[in-house]
Formats: C-alpha cells, sequence, structure tokens
C-alpha cells in the first residue's frame, strides 16, 4: 500500500473543516430559510469531505480539536469572517471554483497516491463541489445584476477578498496537481462569471491573484483563532467524552 501524502491531506482536510465551520455560523442567521438549508448542506459536503482527508493523516478529532492554531494548514481565505451575505457568496465562489479545478484533476491523476485515497475521494468530492460552485455563481449574478445596493455589497466583497486567492495556487508537497497552472483557468472562470453579473474584476497586479497569506505555513489571520476557540470549546472541556 503506498503511503498517504499526509502533507496535502491536512492541508485540504483543514480547508474543508474550517470553511464548514464558517458556513455553520449562518445556520438560523441566513436571508432566507431556503438559505438556511443549502448553506447547511454546502457546510455538511465540506466537512465530510475534512473527516477522509483527516483520517488519512491520523484520528480525525485529534486533528480537528487539539491542534493549536499555528498548527493548522488551510489557506486563509477560508478563514475569512462571513461579514455579509455578499461576503459569504464571493468566498465561496473563489474557493468553490478552486475546489472544482483542483479535484477534477486530482480525480483523473494517474499517480503513486492513487492507492492512498485521494483520487477516490476526488471523484466524489467533485460532483459536490460542483454544486457548491454553482450555489456561489447563481447568488453572483443575482446580487450583482440586482438592486444598487446588491450591486455594491457585490462588489465590495469581490474586492475584499481578492487578496486572499494568491495563495491557493502555491504549490503542495504531495499534490500530484499542478496548482499554480490552474491560476489561468480560475481566472477565466471567475471572470466570466463577474461578466456576466455586470461587475468588475478586482484590482491586483495585472488582475492576477494576489500572493498574499501564509495560512499553508500555519500562519493565520486574527479572527481565526477566535473561530477555532468556539470550534473546539465543547471537545476540550469534555476530554474523552463519547456519546
Amino acid at each position: 500500500m503506498n503511503r498517504v501524502p499526509v502533507t496535502a491531506a491536512i492541508a485540504l482536510g483543514d480547508d474543508a473543516l474550517v470553511l464548514a465551520q464558517r458556513l455553520g455560523e449562518w445556520a438560523g442567521h441566513a436571508p432566507v430559510l431556503e438559505e438556511d438549508v443549502a448553506l447547511a448542506n454546502i457546510a455538511l459536503d465540506l466537512l465530510g469531505q475534512a473527516r477522509t482527508l483527516l483520517s488519512m493523516a491520523g484520528d480525525e478529532d485529534q486533528h480537528a480539536y487539539l491542534r493549536e492554531e499555528r498548527e493548522f494548514r488551510n489557506v486563509q481565505l477560508v478563514e475569512q469572517p462571513n461579514g455579509d451575505f455578499a461576503h459569504t457568496i464571493a468566498r465561496q465562489l473563489y474557493f468553490a471554483t478552486y475546489q472544482q479545478l483542483m479535484y477534477s484533476e486530482l480525480a483523473t491523476a494517474q499517480s503513486e497516491l492513487e492507492q492512498g485515497g485521494l483520487a477516490a475521494l476526488a471523484a466524489k468530492a467533485v460532483k459536490e463541489v460542483a454544486y457548491h460552485r454553482d450555489h456561489a455563481v447563481q447568488w453572483t449574478l443575482r446580487l450583482g445584476d440586482g438592486t444598487p445596493e446588491s450591486h455594491e455589497r457585490m462588489q465590495r466583497a469581490l474586492d475584499a477578498l481578492w487578496r486572499y486567492t494568491g495563495e491557493l495556487f502555491q504549490p503542495m508537497e504531495g499534490l500530484p496537481v499542478d496548482l499554480p497552472a490552474l491560476r489561468e483557468p480560475w481566472l477565466a472562470a471567475i471572470g466570466e462569471v463577474v461578466a456576466r453579473a455586470t461587475l468588475t474584476m478586482p484590482d491586483g497586479p495585472d488582475r492576477t491573484p494576489w500572493a498574499a497569506g501564509a495560512g499553508r505555513q500555519g500562519v493565520h489571520t486574527e479572527s481565526f483563532g477566535r473561530m477555532l476557540a468556539e470550534m473546539q470549546h465543547l471537545h476540550r472541556a469534555h476530554p474523552g467524552a463519547s456519546w
């Protein structure tokens, strides 16, 4: 049996776990009941991905609840606070588009890592993230081409989160996917949606994603520590407890 790429499994698992936690914060607070359900379902999909990935690296509960902030390897994009609904949708559009491209490549990768379970996970996950992206696309169009206020909020959200997108395309040890090569198709996919929504691509060096963020190295933004404390509180308060 080939060895599971632990570094990649933890990084991808942390991405999914942290974003699932952020989306779970919308429970009972979404603009309409339908969105409560939709965001909860997306969060559960991501949680399922996180459990599978973190299990590849050891005990999933240990990784989720007993690591310190600097031990998490998620990109800074997924840990950003929900903000208003447009902010959440912009985060989803950026990340789900990346996940769809990455998992599509991973699902077809012919490498020694296939027996480690990543390819099988990717084959399932790519179907899930296709829905996640479609949900974000439809809301981006609805908000961008809606009222003047919704248009302004959607543009402001895209601009605010742009600086965190460059980290998505940094090479990852143990992952048989050329992440830097995904930048151009990601830009094209995002640009197409932004244009349809009558919005403008955020400014950056040549309008390409900024390289800000060092979440893969364990450096996180201020809000992450508070989110992590809330996520881990129950488990740490009752060590060894089981249902």
